[in-house]
């Protein structure tokens, strides 16, 4: 992979672009490269990555443990309506 090339000029006018897109651009004055920018994976990208892949991770438990997705959410739900009730109840009693 060849990194692009810009004047520092078009760098900082355009810089949105360059975060926009993801890709490492050799930053250059009077022809000579100054610099480097590396932007950084934002944090929505991240996180979808992270849904994803927990994602892959629960179908294959799922399907590993054969069970009926159905009850899953249905268990799933009873249990976070416990969690919510206790966390209410400790609040309560703290304020």
């Amino acid at each position: 992979m060849e990194t692009t090339k810009v004047g520092i000029r078009e760098f900082r006018a355009d810089l949105a672009e360059y975060i926009a897109s993801g890709m490492p651009v050799a930053i250059t004055r009077h022809g000579q490269t100054v610099g480097y920018f590396i932007p950084a994976q934002g944090q929505v990208e991240a996180d979808i990555a992270a849904l994803k892949k927990a994602s892959r991770t629960l179908d294959k438990l799922i399907e590993a443990q054969d069970l009926d997705i159905e009850s899953v959410v249905t268990d799933f739900k009873t249990a976070r309506k416990k969690t919510a009730a206790a966390s209410k109840k400790s609040r309560a009693k703290a304020g």
